[in-house]
């Protein structure tokens, strides 16, 4: 099961998907809301937390859930303050009941990755793309349109066109047609 954490929230933060099942792993902590009381509300313990990036709204509350939970953190760039371990480009990770694999996908920022599950038809695209072909911004540090469209594209590569279910950093997950949503967004950044 895969929950959004901070759906609902009306603070500046990006979405914190609760992944349960064999391994139980939180996608991004978001930021500015209490998302240990969160988690808890759906479960006792967390095995691992996986960051698509490390924007401030994406790890805002890293340090209170390793605290809460006594959890290791995985992402990019291990040498960036509150990762323990490097989640590097094409290695497998499993959430909940599914293997993911991890898409480093630079562009927004440097340490960008995508989780992608084939045989579960889920992709957690972080803030490489959004529904109705929104896209990353690359305005801030490390952002770069040329990489970013690069990074889509790639992403079109990899995934199934039947892909169903698209997670966002921020907004709405996708689940109708989510493919059509990548290929929109890589329409878009180009001509952005």
């Amino acid at each position: 099961m895969i929950v959004n954490l901070a759906a609902g929230k009306q603070v500046f933060t990006s979405n914190a998907f609760l992944v349960t099942g064999d391994r139980t792993v939180l996608v991004d902590t978001g930021a500015n809301f209490d998302v240990v009381e969160a988690v808890r509300e759906h479960v006792d313990a967390l095995e691992a937390v996986v960051l698509t990036h490390t924007h401030p709204d994406h790890v805002g509350n890293l340090e209170a859930v390793t605290t809460a939970f006594d959890v290791d953190v995985w992402g990019f760039d291990p040498s960036v303050d509150g990762i323990d371990h490097e989640l590097g480009d094409e290695v497998a990770v499993v959430l909940g009941d599914d293997e993911y694999v991890a898409l480093h996908t630079p562009g927004h920022k440097d340490d960008h990755l995508c989780l992608y599950a084939p045989e579960a038809g889920v992709l957690f695209a972080g803030d490489l793309v959004f529904q109705n072909g929104a896209f990353g911004r690359t305005d801030l540090p490390e952002g770069d349109r040329s990489t970013l469209v690069d990074s889509i594209d790639r992403i079109l590569e990899r995934i199934d066109p039947d892909l169903e279910t698209l997670h966002v950093g921020h907004g709405p997950s996708v689940t109708d047609e989510p493919y059509e949503h990548v290929e929109l967004a890589s329409r878009m950044a180009r001509q952005a």
